[in-house]
């Protein structure tokens, strides 16, 4: 193996030029594309806005990441996609010095940051405002820093690894599933001798310490994390099946094939010994998300280091012609691999085009299946960036159909946190008050100050709150026939004197109503 100095130099001018092109693939998209922002942005805008590090239901680095954006940069969509957009380069990066550390050359370093590119799953992570993309980023960071560790032996590689495991902890919960996995791994590899040492263990406090405001804000709000787990449980991870989950690894990743070859170099290769703990982490971590029903894309994270792995395996294929024809020949495919699926990573085409794009490729079915198994026109992702500024502008329109002494005690209730955040953000240009909502975070956002004498109730059906309210009538409508089912088709109804006021009926939760 190659050591310290040794190690080839950096391929600046290919790194540089693959960076380039997964940022121009962004930026047009986000320019010019024809989708607006995603519910799930919404969500973490609205954090932003309510940020209580200590005392947060979801761990709030995400809520952090908002503010800054938005103090920054700004509300345009090109703006509120930046972060995503670079820390979704830096994957690229990562995975071409991973190449690198492990004694791979230029080219190596070229298929490692290109099989990032390649990659489905991570053209839509660096698209989308959500903690995924910041996940892959500590999990991938984590993971190089292993490679550092077992290349060099210096133990001060821990503190690394414990830092970048801590604000994964800051980021999601799942990032713990890492932490065993790694865990598992040092006990079953020869490492293991490293459990004897303080370094492991210095790096386990660092991480806890750095992430402690996730665990915080759990203690302090009752674990609320119980709930919003069974909840997926229940809705989404019970329909998660091995077969599924293992065969989407190759349809969203372009450089599978060189992972599969680096974990099995570092997993079992005589001359790769000292990668064992790196290779074992990925396959632990793989095994226990499959155990955990987890969902496809929860693996992501693992897979840049690997790319760069298999890439060096393809740089030692001994004889110079034929190494320059499989390196080649790799790179080709995973060029017309994504010029052919890059829709399903991009949101570059309208609706209508997607829905063609779909059937002609035949994967209609699978890609536009929602993670509760309804059937949509076009993947959930590129469904829930629809129609939110036209739902605020039509609630705007009841609400300012009001009369003024109703409108000025009028409280806004939805029934996700996607409907109440687009209302929050989209509602100042159309002078509305924030938003409520009884379900999930925006339960712990409370219920504001008004006693909601006169409710407006966006997303709900005809049937909901009857009991609640003494009079209930319909006075708006909004639709968009690629939108989710739930939001496809929303009559705003108008609640007068309701059996009790939010502020009481708040502490009831949802459901006991």
């Amino acid at each position: 193996m190659i050591d310290g100095d040794d190690r080839p130099p950096i391929a600046v001018g290919v790194i540089v030029a693959l960076v380039a092109v997964k940022l121009i693939a962004h930026f047009a998209t986000n320019l010019f594309g024809p989708y607006e922002i995603h519910r799930d942005a919404f969500l973490y805008f609205a954090m932003g806005e309510h940020l209580s590090l200590w005392r947060m239901d979801f761990p709030p680095f995400i809520a952090m990441v908002a503010e800054v954006t938005r103090f920054t940069f700004g509300d345009s969509l090109f703006a509120l996609r930046l972060p995503p957009a670079l820390m979704s380069t830096g994957l690229v990066v990562i995975a071409a010095l991973a190449a690198r550390e492990m004694g791979g050359r230029r080219m190596a370093q070229g298929l490692a940051g290109l099989s990032v590119i390649a990659s489905p799953l991570y053209l839509r992570s660096g698209n989308l405002f959500q903690p995924v993309v910041i996940d892959q980023l500590w999990w991938t960071l984590a993971l190089f820093f292993l490679v550092k560790l077992c290349r060099t032996d210096d133990h001060r590689w821990w503190i690394a690894f414990g830092i970048a495991m801590g604000f994964g902890l800051l980021t999601k919960f799942s990032v713990l599933v890492f932490g065993l996995g790694t865990l598992l791994a040092l006990v079953a590899t020869p490492p293991r001798r490293w459990l004897a040492t303080p370094w492991p263990w210095i790096a386990g406090l660092i991480a806890f310490t750095i992430g402690s405001p996730s665990i915080v804000g759990q203690i302090a709000l009752d674990f609320p994390v119980r709930t919003y787990m069974a909840e997926l449980r229940g809705d989404q991870l019970s329909r998660q099946l091995i077969a599924p989950f293992l065969l989407e690894q190759p349809m969203v990743l372009g450089g599978f094939v060189l992972a599969v070859i680096g974990v099995a170099a570092m997993g079992v290769g005589r001359t790769w010994k000292r990668y064992r703990l790196v290779a074992w982490s990925a396959i632990m971590t793989f095994g226990l998300f499959i155990m955990l029903r987890g969902k496809p894309y929860y693996v992501g994270p693992i897979y840049p280091v690997l790319f760069g792995a298999g890439a060096v395996m393809l740089d030692r294929i001994p004889f110079p012609r034929r190494r320059a024809a499989v390196q080649w020949g790799v790179a080709a495919y995973m060029c017309i691999y994504t010029a052919v699926v890059l829709p399903m990573g991009l949101p570059i085409l309208a609706p209508a085009t997607m829905e063609r794009y779909l059937i002609a490729i035949g994967q209609q079915e699978s890609a536009a299946t929602t993670n509760i198994g309804n059937q949509e026109r076009i993947p959930q992702d590129y469904a829930d960036m629809l129609n939110w500024e036209e739902q605020v502008a039509e609630v705007a329109r009841v609400y300012h159909a009001l009369p003024s002494p109703d409108r000025e005690q009028a409280v806004i209730l939805t029934s996700n946190y996607g409907e109440a955040g687009a209302i929050d953000f989209y509602g100042p240009r159309y002078g509305l008050p924030k938003a409520v909502a009884y379900v999930g975070t925006y339960w712990f956002f409370g219920p504001g100050d008004l006693p909601g004498d006169i409710l407006i109730l966006h997303g709900y059906t005809e049937d909901d709150w009857n009991d609640f309210c003494e009079s209930k009538e319909a006075a708006g409508f909004v639709s968009h026939p690629f939108a989710v089912a739930e939001q496809r088709d929303l009559t705003i109804y108008v609640c007068r004197n309701p059996r009790m006021t939010l502020q009481e009926l708040w502490p009831l939760r949802e459901g006991e109503t």
